[in-house]
């Protein structure tokens, strides 16, 4: 996984610096430009859907959730809010930190939410449900699939993904410069066929279950709820 080791480094680096402030913004409430406002309220609306899901399900105080790639914790604090026991990592220090002050401001008991700093492969334990949002246009199909494997592995009975799907429509706009936009761009965006994520998550045991679609103009993301499948 020579690519994912280099990819995992640029992206470190990028969510510690640069990356970090701009990103930090987009998922704060403070003035952005139209791009990131528009991204923002793409993001909120895929963190709501998947929020929304949870919340129907009745149980979310009785299951463990963790939070892959967690961020700003734009996911995780409103999960442990609602009583879930949640465990949130990020490859980003700076993310995590952000993620705890703004988990201190808006949990009354922090106790249900656990932060911590670690990439994808180092995550461990098991869990009612592994979520993994926006983190996948960080890893190439071939390396998804082992990532995906990791991540199955953890989940005793559900896997919520997000990610970029690829069409002729978004790969034109990637050349182009529109999908992630800006000066300081500086990480791989990695678009993914869904065939070939339903295929991954079906050689690890999920079938899939509900699915939605978010689109703005800048901001395009694919969610799938994989299911384990019973033993026969």
């Amino acid at each position: 996984m020579t690519n994912t080791i280099d990819d995992k480094t640029i992206v470190k680096d990028y969510f510690n610096a640069t990356g970090f402030d701009r990103w930090r913004r987009i998922y704060g409430d403070g003035e952005v430009n139209k791009v990131q406002q528009d991204i923002r309220v793409g993001h909120q609306m895929t963190i709501d859907t998947v929020v929304g899901w949870l919340e129907s399900d009745g149980n979310l105080s009785q299951i463990s959730i963790a939070d892959a790639g967690c961020g700003v914790g734009s996911l995780s604090i409103p999960l442990a809010k609602a009583g879930a026991t949640v465990y949130a990592s990020d490859i980003s220090e700076k993310m995590v930190a952000e993620a705890r002050e703004r988990a201190e401001k808006a949990l009354e008991d922090t106790s249900k939410l656990t932060l911590a700093v670690g990439d994808l492969e180092a995550l461990t334990g098991k869990y009612h449900t592994v979520i993994c949002l926006d983190v996948l246009i960080h890893y190439p199909t071939e390396d998804a699939a082992e990532m995906i494997a990791h991540l199955a592995s953890l989940a005793e009975s559900r896997l919520i993904l997000s990610f970029a799907p690829k069409t002729c429509l978004l790969t034109v706009l990637k050349k182009i410069g529109e999908f992630f936009p800006g000066p300081s761009k500086t990480t791989r965006a990695y678009q993914h066929k869904e065939k070939d994520i339903v295929k991954i998550l079906a050689d690890n045991g999920f079938t899939i279950g509900r699915t939605s679609m978010t689109s703005t103009r800048f901001y395009y993301s694919r969610i799938l709820e994989a299911v384990r499948t019973p033993a026969e």
